[in-house]
C-alpha cells in the first residue's frame, strides 16, 4: 500500500470518527429537548405544568404557563408544585405568571405534592384553587439569608483576607470577618421589606385578614389539613382530584385529554446516569444559589 493511500485512508478515518462524535452531540441535543405532547392528542385539555426543585429560576416555568395559556385547546391548567421554594424575585415571577394565566380566563389549579412551602407557596396563590394533601408541608411563609463566617477557621490556618471598598455596606455579609450592629441592622431592614411583599401578596390573593396572615406568617410550616383550616387553601385532594377540578373550571365535559412536556435522558446522560444528575445539581447549589430566599430551611 503506497504512502499517500495510507494518509488518504488515515484521514477518512479521523473524519468518519469526528463526524459520529458529532452526530451523537446532535442526536442527543435533539433528543433532550422537551417534548410537548400536546399536538399528539386532540380535542379539549388540561396542561400540567411541574416544579419540583427548589426555586433558581422562573424562566422554563413562564415558558411553560404562556405556551399553554396560547393554546385554544388547553381548557385549563393544573400547576403541579412540589417545591421547598427559593429564589425571591424567581418566586415573584412564577406567581405574576399564574396570576397573568388566571385572569386571561384559562383557570389554573395548583396541586400541592410533599411540600409546597415559602416560596413553593408563594407561587401556588395565585391560582383560582388551591388543593392540597392531607399530609403536605406548606406555608414557611418567611425570609431567610445565611451566609457563613470562617475568620476564626482562618486566623487558624495563618490565612488573612484584604478587602478595599468604596462603602461601608460593599462587602456586607463578607464570611471573612464579623459583621457589626449596622450591618444587622441593614439586614433586620431588607428582610423586613421583602417579608412584608409576601405577606401583601397572601392577604390579597387569599382574602385573609391581616392579623390571621401574620398569625402564622412567622416562618412555621403546617400540614394541607392545617393550611385549610387556617384559609391558605382551598381544598383537600389528590392529583387526580385536582385534574377534575380543573376540568370541570374549564368546562370540559367527561374524561379530560391531560397533556405536559417532559424531557427525554441525553446519550451522555443516559451513559453517566445518576453522577451526572448529581453533578447539576451540585452546580446549582454553589453556583446558583439565591443569596435572599423564600425558602423552608430544614437543619438537617
Amino acid at each position: 500500500m503506497s504512502t499517500s493511500t495510507k494518509w488518504i485512508i488515515g484521514i477518512a478515518v479521523v473524519v468518519l470518527f469526528f463526524f459520529g462524535i458529532f452526530s451523537l452531540v446532535m442526536l442527543s441535543w435533539l433528543f433532550s429537548k422537551p417534548y410537548d405532547d400536546s399536538l399528539s392528542t386532540s380535542g379539549q385539555k388540561v396542561a400540567v405544568v411541574e416544579l419540583n426543585d427548589i426555586i433558581y429560576s422562573s424562566e422554563d416555568i413562564v415558558r411553560q404557563f404562556k405556551k399553554y395559556r396560547e393554546n385554544r385547546s388547553v381548557k385549563a391548567i393544573v400547576f403541579r408544585v412540589n417545591s421547598p421554594g427559593g429564589g425571591v424575585a424567581a418566586s415573584q415571577e412564577i406567581f405574576e405568571e399564574v396570576k397573568k394565566t388566571r385572569d386571561s380566563n384559562t383557570p389554573v389549579v395548583v396541586s400541592m405534592g410533599e411540600v409546597a412551602a415559602s416560596g413553593g407557596y408563594y407561587v401556588s396563590i395565585g391560582a383560582d384553587r388551591i388543593v392540597a394533601n392531607p399530609g403536605t408541608l406548606t406555608g414557611s411563609i418567611g425570609v431567610i439569608i445565611q451566609y457563613l463566617e470562617v475568620d476564626e477557621l482562618m486566623k487558624k490556618i495563618g490565612i488573612e483576607a484584604q478587602t478595599f471598598k468604596s462603602g461601608r455596606l460593599k462587602d456586607i455579609g463578607s464570611p471573612f470577618r464579623k459583621s457589626t450592629e449596622d450591618e444587622r441592622k441593614f439586614f433586620d431592614q431588607l428582610i423586613q421589606n421583602v417579608y412584608e411583599q409576601f405577606v401583601d401578596d397572601v392577604i390579597a390573593e387569599r382574602e385573609l385578614d391581616r392579623n390571621i396572615v401574620l398569625r402564622y406568617a412567622d416562618g412555621r410550616v403546617f400540614t394541607g389539613a392545617q393550611a385549610l383550616e387556617y384559609g391558605f387553601v382551598d381544598t383537600l385532594g389528590t392529583f387526580e382530584d385536582a385534574i377534575a377540578i380543573a376540568a370541570e373550571m374549564g368546562g370540559i365535559d367527561g374524561e379530560p385529554k391531560v397533556i405536559k412536556e417532559y424531557r427525554t435522558q441525553t446519550f451522555f446522560e443516559r451513559l453517566m446516569g445518576e453522577d451526572l444528575s448529581e453533578i447539576a445539581s451540585l452546580k446549582k447549589e454553589v453556583l446558583n444559589q439565591p443569596i435572599i430566599q423564600y425558602r423552608l430551611h430544614i437543619p438537617f
